[in-house]
């Protein structure tokens, strides 16, 4: 009886020292991973089979496997979020270490914790048991921290310097790193600080940078990709078995059909049709087209044309590339998350001889009637105060209304007192009525920004919003703050007196060059997002509005960055176009859609008459060269400075 009892002691004890078994990623999502009705739309099993092309992918992620970088540029629809799941619950359950997963902000950590990470481990009953419920403060399971036997998992965003260093990691996942920051905090590149964290585990780390493109240039994907060994997935033909990778290109339909599409053999130029596409991916096969500057980096790129049968079709990549045409922003958006391809920007500045001649037989000074809104974007000089009023509507089409220099030292009080008066103007409607400014951002930089600070809080305007141009490119936060900031009042500096909003002027630059090379065809309409130029501007001025070009340099490290440089040494209209635009997205424009516009047409049909009279004599008015704002009447009291907020927003008057 002792000696079997003996045997048995031996047999359990050298179970529990052996290793367990030298699983890949994938080998253990197949085996153990669980998808929840919370997190996908085909739940129940992980099946890698679904997705042929994410195995190798999955696989470089393993322990076993050399590499330390794995890159992944990708289209929308291809299962790389899920992916990345896969890779985490694996080092949770097989290859217990520190981790570090980084979204682009906090607020996006915090959701990716709800949305993934806690259906990961409440579905995968292998993960259930290593990591306790979030029922109580010590059970080591929080928001954005969860641990288990052996490891921790820590989520951050790159927005934040302190979540970044603080804590020595592993193993790194880099989610959709083209939105991360260009600097956090002052401390440098988000994805640097990351990957420092790692360094002390020497070949044992790895990192999983995955992201879909932005802008050429400036995507951080693209830059690591072409850094690689850039593979693609080849797939057979079904009708000549030639290795090929899917190009949007051979993509072909008739126009306006996009039921007829079919994918175009490169090599035998036969229709393959969406339900060979199964087939095709179960034989593809990734391939290497470059050689690695590092041979411990591995690239892997993938469009949604390789998006399985069920998700993503053909049919309707045609319906969506039909849908973008003469939308710069949608073909952006087409490019980014279909082809996974960065989008280059148009950089080059329109001619101001062809600005000059489409100037349109418009009053300055007076609303159009199709415009719904109006914001000012104003620039700070050291011997005036330079305002620009634009008017908006739907589309982002846009109408100069007025250009007005204040003259005078913006360390005085007098050329702010002007501004005031300008903010508390009407503007009048052709079609009756009129409007106020509803938004105006303020360009606080100079030599005596503390000055202006202190001025910007005695208007104690809530329309005002100061703010501070960075030469970045940043899409999902293009107007970040606001942030406190020290005011100089009456000689006295006063801590956190003002809060300051930080705009990316690249990001609104090409917006608003791409708007400028908008064209018109053969239509007699204008085309969405058309900027309006009335026929009084100066020609100066319209030089003003296109004085900078986007071109290409090199940064300290060798990598190819964008970058504005001016054509001429003014660029006050260029500057102010900016701030106009960057108010109207502070006031939710690109945040609600539709429903924004819908909006403000309602409160423009319900809003009170403004008499012809006073239409013709404002007209006349604004006909009238002026350098300067025009002086409030004595006793006026629609002249008086008041929020906007009040009845009917307070814009509409």
């Amino acid at each position: 009886m002792g000696e079997r009892t003996a045997e048995h002691v031996r047999r359990r004890a050298g179970a529990m020292l052996r290793p367990p078994p030298q699983l890949t990623v994938s080998e253990w999502a197949d085996q153990h991973r669980v998808l929840s009705t919370r997190a996908s739309s085909e739940p129940g099993p992980w099946r890698t089979a679904r997705t042929p092309y994410l195995k190798d992918i999955l696989d470089a992620l393993s322990a076993v496997h050399p590499a330390r970088r794995v890159v992944f540029m990708k289209g929308a629809q291809v299962g790389a979020s899920e992916g990345g799941n896969c890779w985490l619950g694996y080092i949770m359950h097989h290859v217990p270490a520190p981790v570090l997963a980084v979204q682009p902000t906090v607020e996006l950590a915090k959701r990716f914790s709800r949305q993934r990470i806690d259906p990961l481990l409440q579905e995968t009953p292998a993960l259930r048991e290593r990591v306790a419920p979030a029922r109580s403060r010590d059970a080591g399971n929080t928001m954005l921290s969860k641990e288990f036997p052996g490891g921790i998992l820590v989520l951050t965003g790159a927005n934040s310097a302190v979540g970044l260093r603080s804590m020595t990691a592993r193993f790194l996942f880099l989610d959709e790193v083209d939105a991360y920051p260009g600097d956090v905090e002052g401390e440098g590149d988000p994805i640097a600080l990351a990957e420092a964290r790692a360094r002390t585990f020497g070949w044992r780390r790895k990192a999983f940078l995955v992201s879909t493109p932005t802008i050429a240039g400036r995507s951080r994907i693209e830059r690591e990709y072409q850094a690689s060994d850039q593979r693609r997935f080849f797939v057979p033909c079904p009708h000549c078995a030639a290795m090929q990778w899917l190009r949007f290109e051979r993509l072909i339909w008739e126009k306006g059909v996009p039921t007829s599409v079919a994918y175009h053999c490169e090599i035998c130029d036969q229709p393959i049709g969406e339900h060979h596409k199964t087939a095709m991916l179960a034989g593809g096969e990734w391939r290497a087209t470059a050689q690695s500057q590092d041979p411990f980096t591995v690239g892997f790129h993938i469009s949604a044309l390789y998006s399985p049968v069920g998700w993503l079709s053909w049919e309707q990549i045609a319906r969506d590339w039909e849908g973008a045409q003469g939308k710069p922003e949608d073909l952006k958006t087409f490019r980014n998350t279909v082809l996974g391809e960065t989008w280059q920007e148009r950089g080059e500045a329109p001619d101001w001889e062809r600005l000059v001649e489409r100037r349109e037989d418009f009053v300055l000074g007076v609303v159009p009637a199709s415009a719904l809104v109006l914001t000012a974007g104003v620039d700070v000089q050291d011997d005036r105060i330079e305002c620009d009023v634009w008017g908006w509507s739907g589309g982002f089409t846009s109408w100069l209304i007025d250009h007005i220099v204040i003259p005078g030292s913006p360390r005085e009080r007098g050329p702010w007192e002007e501004l005031a008066k300008l903010l508390a103007r009407d503007w009048p409607r052709t079609s009756g009525g009129a409007m106020r400014i509803a938004k105006v951002c303020v360009d606080t930089g100079g030599r005596d920004t503390a000055s202006v600070y202190g001025h910007l809080r005695h208007l104690r305007d809530p329309r005002i919003a100061p703010t501070k141009g960075v030469d970045g490119w940043n899409r999902a936060q293009p107007v970040q703050g606001p942030t406190l900031v020290d005011a100089l009042v009456n000689g006295q500096k006063l801590r956190r007196g003002l809060k300051l909003w930080t705009v990316s002027v690249s990001t609104w630059k090409a917006d608003l060059y791409r708007r400028l090379w908008l064209g018109r065809g053969e239509t007699e309409d204008f085309p969405s997002g058309w900027v309006h130029l009335p026929r009084g501007i100066e020609i100066e001025w319209v030089k003003q509005l296109v004085a900078e070009q986007l071109r290409t340099a090199k940064d300290k490290r060798g990598f190819t960055r964008q970058e504005w440089a001016k054509l001429r040494e003014r660029n006050e209209a260029l500057d102010c176009a900016v701030l106009a635009r960057a108010a109207l997205w502070l006031l939710g424009a690109d945040r609600y859609g539709d429903r924004y516009w819908q909006r403000l047409q309602t409160e423009i049909a319900d809003a009170p008459v403004f008499g012809p009279v006073a239409i013709e004599t404002a007209t006349a008015a604004a006909t009238e060269p002026s350098s300067a704002p025009t002086a409030p009447r004595p006793n006026d009291q629609s002249m008086r400075p008041r929020s906007w907020l009040g009845q009917r927003g307070g814009w509409l008057r």
